[in-house]
């Protein structure tokens, strides 16, 4: 599966409910693949490739460590506590991913 497709399985795998009053932008550089951006806003989700100008987080990992956050078969925090996963800006907004989005 490539990194654009993910990306696109996330967005199908949006929970709208979950994101009413929400207005976030997380950034994700894949250091192995081209940057792309969700802008969730008012219960919806947008997919933007490229860097956003004002991220409220960015998430930093490799193709691998995304697909296995996607998937499921990764914990978030444990990529985090192992160093497979970076994050600047709100760290608090990284945990939210999972209440945003069905993994698995």
């Amino acid at each position: 599966m490539s990194v654009e497709q993910i990306f696109e399985k996330l967005e199908k795998n949006f929970n709208a409910d979950a994101a009413q009053g929400m207005d976030l932008v997380f950034q994700f550089d894949i250091e192995d693949d081209k940057p792309y951006n969700l802008e969730i806003k008012d219960g919806s989700c947008k997919l933007n490739e490229g860097t956003h100008d004002d991220p409220s987080v960015t998430l930093i990992m490799n193709s691998e460590t995304l697909q296995g956050i996607v998937s499921g078969e990764t914990d978030g925090m444990q990529a985090f506590m192992a160093g497979q996963l970076r994050a600047e800006g709100d760290m608090m907004l990284a945990t939210k991913l999972g209440e945003l989005f069905d993994m698995g």
